[in-house]
């Protein structure tokens, strides 16, 4: 294996990351728009609700994987080949098992689900499109899917990021030609399978020439992934619990309503991509560290728990402000249905902010693999979710999902915090809290303040672009100067980090 530091990994990922998603967001943006101008409100949610589908897909890989990427910390980290072959032999011997279920999968859902939808858009569209979005996934799964696991084991996440944010470039530029020439939805898909499985193909090409010591004849060790079951109902409850807004408004609504819903989850899951991507940047370094110091893990825990969260309300603070102006811009000159809402965008914050604060604790979970044991609450999370929704969309209509969503993760929320705490660090759950305590009267006192006193009347882009990044830096020092008063143990602490960072990072 390849010898670099935690730190210019870090640095890679890091830096991969944020710069692809600036990409993909300036790009991502435009899409969206396209579709609804020239194809129309239905055409956009049924690729937001068969995107959303295909999330479930996943579900297959999703038990094997975590247990897997778990599992590999500890002998990547002491760079025992031997430990590592078994692992992937036997994470391999699942994949190609669950892979024809996979594509079977993929056949039933093509046609079903022209059958069971009612929409305006012809069925052998609907059809070609859903066949095409999932090829790429069938052929990700069978054939990188487990390497994809040691690559994010290893630190070297940035190469599956900057492969993702080319090909997602190369999609997007093709989208807008072929939109912009007056081609079809069909050919617009033909143009993302192409793409994607040149990706694959790449990532192959790499594998095989940097990873020939791997074994997957090696004895398989079944036992070092026996946990997957247990990760996989986690991952199963998870998944639903992330796409049943989509499902429910599909067949209690519309699609339209579906295309609304799914406005407002593009704008607020690009800032949770963001987040992901970055803290990807640090999992690797987490996982290994609590594996083999769990002190010096504790130390990092404190530090990346405090400033994750402060960036998290920091960032969704300022997309709660400037949702609504974006909003009136981006969907000028559609009339079939309507987009900007009153209520939205505060119910959509609050499901985000409760979703990716407790991102750390989750984390802490999954490094301490105790899958078998937490299992239980998520599936508590996934029927609240389900129940509550179902019960409030008939009446209330895409706010009865999001009441869902907020019920759940008020509970589940407050399980992990505890749980963490309690159960993995032995410590009073009131460290965290205290966390939360703070930055939700931040949020609470900037949200007032703006509705009352900031009034933005954007005529264009580049006018919303300027405010928003005047905007942005206020808050940000004001969040981040606030939690470092009440959490001085942690600002020293960061700033130490800081300064070995800055010492020893090199770049080529």
């Amino acid at each position: 294996m390849e010898k670099k530091s935690s730190i210019k990994k870090s640095s890679y990922n890091i830096f991969s990351s944020v710069m692809g998603q600036v990409l993909t967001i300036a790009l991502g943006i435009i899409i969206p728009r396209l579709y609804l101008v020239n194809f129309g409100s239905e055409i956009n949610g049924l690729l937001n609700s068969v995107n959303q589908i295909y999330v479930y897909f996943g579900l297959l890989e999703a038990g094997v994987g975590t247990a897997t990427l778990q599992a590999l910390y500890k002998p990547v980290a002491q760079e025992d080949k031997n430990s590592i072959s078994r692992i992937m032999a036997a994470t391999d011997r699942f994949y190609r098992k669950t892979g024809c279920i996979y594509l079977a999968g993929v056949l039933i859902f093509s046609i079903a689900y022209p059958v069971f939808v009612s929409s305006n858009i012809p069925k052998l569209t609907v059809f070609a499109v859903i066949i095409i979005n999932g090829i790429p996934g069938v052929v990700g799964y069978l054939l990188q899917g487990k390497y994809t696991l040691l690559l994010h084991a290893e630190g070297k996440q940035y190469i599956i990021t900057n492969l993702t944010t080319l090909s997602t470039i190369l999609v997007n530029v093709a989208r807008i030609v072929l939109v912009i020439a007056g081609f079809n939805i069909v050919v617009i898909q033909v143009a993302y399978l192409t793409i994607n499985l040149l990706r694959i193909l790449y990532l192959m090409l790499h594998i095989k020439k940097h990873y020939k010591w791997i074994d997957l004849n090696a004895e398989p060790d079944v036992k070092a992934i026996a946990q997957k079951n247990s990760v996989l109902i986690m991952q199963i409850t998870d998944m639903i619990f992330r796409n049943t807004d989509v499902l429910i408004l599909t067949f209690f609504c519309d699609l339209k309503v579906v295309s609304v819903y799914s406005m407002y989850t593009m704008f607020f899951s690009m800032i949770s991509t963001f987040l992901d991507a970055f803290s990807q940047g640090f999992s690797f370094a987490l996982g290994q560290t609590y594996n083999t110091d769990r002190e010096k893990y504790i130390r990092l825990h404190d530090v990346y728990e405090t400033y994750r969260m402060t960036l998290v309300f920091a960032l969704y603070t300022v997309a709660y402000v400037f949702m609504t102006p974006f909003l009136r811009l981006y969907t000028a000159g559609v009339t079939d249905i309507a987009y900007v809402d009153k209520y939205l965008p505060l119910l959509f914050v609050l499901t985000y902010l409760l979703s990716c604060a407790r991102a750390n604790s989750a984390s802490l979970i999954n490094y301490a693999q105790h899958f078998k044991l937490t299992q239980n609450r998520c599936i508590a999370e996934t029927v609240i979710n389900i129940v509550v929704s179902i019960a409030c969309v008939i009446k209330f209509g895409i706010y009865g999902v999001l009441f869902g969503t907020v019920a759940s993760l008020l509970y589940r929320a407050n399980d992990m915090i505890i749980y963490a705490n309690k159960k993995i660090l032995k410590r009073s759950p009131w460290v965290t809290y205290k966390r939360w305590i703070i930055l939700f009267a931040i949020f609470a006192l900037v949200v007032v303040f703006s509705n009352r006193f900031v009034n933005i009347n954007a005529g264009n882009y580049l006018t919303l672009i300027l405010y928003a990044a005047v905007y942005t830096m206020v808050v940000f020092a004001l969040y981040f100067s606030v939690i470092s008063i009440f959490e001085r143990s942690q600002a020293k602490e960061a700033l130490r980090i800081v300064k070995i960072y800055i010492k020893n990072i090199k770049f080529k």
